[in-house]
């Protein structure tokens, strides 16, 4: 069978399982739609959360960005890596014992104000489109070249199944849909990996293979660096960031995984905080797989295209060049009309490679069997799928419980409010689908400029208010407004060019956009602290709830609950 129907057969049963479990799992209570009735398992919560932290950013652009940039593209790696870390050990257990379904009712309550929880909202909703348009267009990019459809009707695909079961099931139904595309996703970027891997190096441990040795005795990451100086490029084991931008970057990263509340929220959906933690050590487990092995395929990918098009004759490339053309993501300009491809660094260069492409086209590239290069089309739209519904079930929540139920209409009904919270999903997936049409930039860009907002306005909202009983509302409410308008500002004129624009002499600090967060937050840091001690102290009830969250009393008792 051809690659295509191959890739209709395998994302169709997909697809089927994805709406069979919606249907199944289906929400009947809000507590189902947030937290699917605080009674998953952990190792269940532990798949389901690798699924939502595995966006189409870790599936197809991370390792597409190690490929390109070699060992600058680590910061990503190391980034949403130690990120995870911080997040499950420092912050996930203090939230899950203070008992609320969302990041915004954290706030509005720690903060007694709906000033500060309606500031909330608008941040997590700012950050959840931006992180889901990063989703989105990896969708598109998956559909038009497997499914042979124009990007934007792989958008309308996608939003049509999300719209299906994260509407339908909340937060019940996206759990154990993303059980299934954590297995799904896990497997497509496993077993091109073996096979690549056993093909270059002879060795089937992928993580061995990156340091070992090719069939003429080279070692895989010196031969990488032969082929980038003889085609001009900067060699694929240096560094060209600064140091500064690859620290800001990082901790960006890092800390604005700490502030994501589509992630947070998943602590919610265990019985208790001791589950809480297990689902965590598992999730942990379950998202090393696939980023230990991410430098792996990235230097595979990039050895095997290098070798594909360097100095070929355009006229006889394989299909997948002609079939990944078509999708416009990658282009061909003969410049010296000889009809060979020169692939170089510099104004002679004549291919130009979408970074999104690599993880997807690597199977092809390899020439592996026409079956796995549709299992990594399965696998991707898992993986972008997975974290697109936990991002829609956080503005659905936000609007609902955060913004109806909480300010607007307090006497909602558990039926009402389980409706506002579905019609908040159709509008989330409504305004998705248009910004993965219309996209920032592409995948790991958009999703690095998402984390940069969530580190901007609320890890030190969040952190502060586990930590530190002196923080009160005027600080919290002043340093998530002051630090999402900076990180707004510099995202807007260094990457989209806006407020007259501006090119990398002029950053900050020498600090790029993707990791402007971590200044952004420093700020946050300052004005919060700075206001909190000018203004009058929180009251006694809310310093005391703090102690508790912290230091829960009752031999164990009050960390069962």
């Amino acid at each position: 069978m051809d690659v295509q129907t191959w890739t209709f057969l395998i994302v169709g049963v997909t697809f089927a399982l994805y709406i069979g479990i919606a249907v199944w799992s289906r929400a009947s209570s809000t507590k189902d739609f947030y937290v699917a009735g605080g009674g998953v398992s952990p190792l269940a919560n532990g798949m389901a959360t690798a699924a939502d932290w595995m966006s189409a950013a870790s599936f197809i652009s991370m390792a597409g960005l190690i490929s390109f940039m070699g060992y600058d593209g680590a910061v990503y790696l190391m980034g949403w890596t130690g990120g995870y870390v911080l997040l499950a050990l420092l912050l996930a257990p203090y939230l899950r014992k203070f008992g609320k379904f969302t990041v915004p009712d954290f706030i509005g309550d720690r903060y007694y104000s709906n000033v500060a929880r309606s500031v909330a909202v608008i941040c997590a909703i700012i950050v959840s489109f931006t992180y889901v348009a990063g989703q989105m267009r990896g969708v598109g990019v998956v559909f038009s070249r497997f499914l042979e459809v124009p990007v934007n009707t792989g958008v309308y695909i996608g939003m049509a199944l999300v719209f299906f079961y994260a509407v339908l099931g909340g937060m019940k139904g996206i759990t154990y849909t993303q059980v299934a595309q954590y297995c799904i996703l896990i497997f497509a970027f496993m077993v091109p990996a073996f096979f690549i891997s056993f093909q270059l190096t002879g060795n089937f441990i992928p993580q061995m293979g990156f340091g070992g040795s090719l069939a003429d005795g080279t070692f895989l990451l010196d031969k990488l660096d032969g082929l980038h100086r003889e085609l001009g490029f900067a060699e694929y084991t240096s560094g060209s960031k600064s140091m500064i931008d690859v620290f800001a970057i990082t901790l960006a990263l890092m800390v604005g995984t700490a502030g994501l509340p589509h992630v947070i929220v998943r602590f919610f959906t265990v019985p208790r905080v001791k589950d809480a933690r297990i689902s965590a050590g598992w999730a942990l487990v379950f998202i090393a797989i696939l980023y230990t092995t991410a430098p792996a395929i990235s230097a595979f990918a990039r050895t095997n295209l290098i070798e594909t098009v360097r100095d070929a004759d355009y006229s006889t490339m394989p299909e997948w060049f002609s079939n990944w053309e078509t999708t416009g993501l990658i282009t061909f300009e003969d410049k010296n009309a000889d009809g060979k491809i020169q692939y170089v660094a510099g104004d002679e260069n004549e291919l130009v490679i979408d970074r999104d492409i690599m993880v997807l086209a690597n199977p092809e590239i390899a020439q592996l069997p026409n079956w796995v290069v549709a299992l990594v089309a399965a696998g991707g739209l898992a993986a972008a799928l997975s974290t697109a519904a936990g991002l829609l079930l956080v503005i659905s929540a936000s609007v609902s419980h955060d913004l109806i139920k909480k300010q607007i209409k307090p006497n909602l009904s558990d039926k009402e409010e389980l409706i506002w919270a579905r019609v908040g999903a159709i509008a989330a997936v409504l305004v998705a689908g248009y910004f993965g049409i219309n996209p920032p930039g592409f995948v790991a860009a958009v999703v690095a400029l998402a984390f940069g907002l969530a580190a901007a306005s609320f890890f030190p909202a969040i952190i502060l208010g586990i930590f530190d009983k002196r923080m009160n509302k005027e600080g919290a409410v002043a340093g998530m407004i002051v630090g999402i308008l900076l990180m707004l500002f510099y995202m807007i004129k260094y990457k989209l060019g806006g407020f007259g624009g501006g090119t990398p002499e002029d950053w900050w600090f020498g600090v790029s956009p993707e990791g402007f967060g971590t200044i952004a937050m420093m700020v946050n840091f300052l004005v919060s602290l700075t206001v909190s001690r000018m203004t009058p102290k929180p009251p006694e009830d809310v310093q005391e709830m703090v102690e508790q969250i912290r230091y829960p009393r009752g031999a164990g008792a009050a960390s069962e609950h």
